[in-house]
């Protein structure tokens, strides 16, 4: 088991003392494991079905016709129904539905033209969007994908930008001049152009975007670790390693990463909230994901034109602002946790 230092253990103690920042980090924590199983909380598809004292279990097995439950058709089975009919037989089978019984691209015309207000009867909880598709089902789904391209956004992006940060602090010369040209060249090419230009030739995808969030996102990180870096080197422990035979690898990874570690953990927040916000942004353009894909950015556009239906709107600005204002905290509560100057005294 991994026993953590004192200085760790006080830096953890002051975060969780800070209670807002620390009820943040469990109630978002919450929502995204909540939301990688989604599948089990918002389906279309029954997540039990009980049918001539035989079990099935149409979320996580293959596709189910109706004529296999008793419905007489050969498509697959609407599970909605197929709880209405067995209720009215009354002959012992069921099915046991999610939460919310509706997936994220299916839409329902069966009441009022869409959008629809919420309503608890058709177990629309937050009402539908312009064609019908459930919007918590939307919203939780487009969690899943804004959390996901955020961290993994953030970790391709602070492990290049720490490599060469690192690099570019601990050689310093002509290493670090080049690089400096090269990132300074690459930072002037303009963002949302080559988005632009890749979304007309090509489909956007999860994959694509991250891969261009990461090109331009890695040099901010780089330039907080070049300079990190440069004062760790400088230091006596660093000497002292070098006196020692320690070779470069073992400098750079047991000594100065670890204690330039504080710079990466407090920017992490900011930098999911700053992703999150991208992709929204881009969506909310028309130059991010491919649709039908759940996005946040969608039902900001959705809800802009249609403002006689305020359910749309409020409630995907409400989830927006909720999300990054805890992430905030977090990162606000981290930053002042592992303040360095708290603990940390120089002679």
């Amino acid at each position: 088991m991994m026993k953590l230092n004192p200085l760790t253990q006080r830096k953890l103690q002051r975060f969780k003392q800070i209670k807002r920042g620390y009820y943040s980090l469990i109630i978002l924590s919450t929502l995204l494991l909540l939301s990688l199983v989604a599948e089990l909380l918002i389906n279309s598809k029954a997540l039990l079905v009980s049918y001539n004292n035989q079990w099935y279990f149409p979320v996580v097995s293959q596709v189910r016709t109706g004529a296999e439950f008793g419905l007489g058709y050969q498509k697959e089975a609407d599970y909605r129904e197929l709880q209405a009919f067995y209720q009215q037989q009354g002959e012992g089978n069921f099915v046991v539905m999610p939460l919310i019984p509706w997936d994220p691209y299916e839409q329902d015309f069966s009441g009022d033209f869409p959008p629809t207000a919420p309503s608890f009867a058709d177990k629309h909880y937050l009402g539908t969007d312009t064609i019908g598709r459930d919007i918590v089902a939307r919203l939780v789904y487009g969690f899943r994908i804004a959390m996901g391209f955020a961290l993994s956004t953030m970790v391709i992006s602070y492990a290049i930008g720490v490599a060469v940060g690192c690099a570019m602090g601990f050689w310093g010369g002509k290493f670090d001049l080049i690089a400096q040209r090269l990132i300074e060249v690459w930072s002037m090419v303009p963002f949302l152009y080559v988005i632009m230009i890749l979304v007309s030739i090509t489909q956007p995808t999860f994959t694509l975007f991250v891969a261009i969030n990461v090109l331009f996102g890695w040099m901010g990180m780089t330039w907080y670790m070049r300079t990190m870096t440069y004062k760790e080197a400088a230091r006596e422990y660093v000497m002292a390693a070098r006196a020692l035979g320690a070779s470069t690898a073992r400098i750079m990874f047991k000594h100065i990463l670890p204690n330039t570690m504080v710079m990466i953990v407090t920017l992490a927040p900011f930098t999911i909230a700053a992703n999150i916000t991208a992709l929204t942004a881009l969506d909310y353009l028309g130059l991010g994901l491919m649709p039908p894909t759940p996005s946040w950015g969608d039902l900001l556009q959705q809800g802009k034109a249609n403002l006689d239906s305020p359910w749309i709107v409020v409630s995907v600005v409400t989830a927006i602002v909720m999300v990054l204002v805890m992430v905030t905290f977090i990162g606000e509560a981290i930053r002042e946790a592992f303040d360095p100057k708290k603990y940390t005294r120089y002679i």
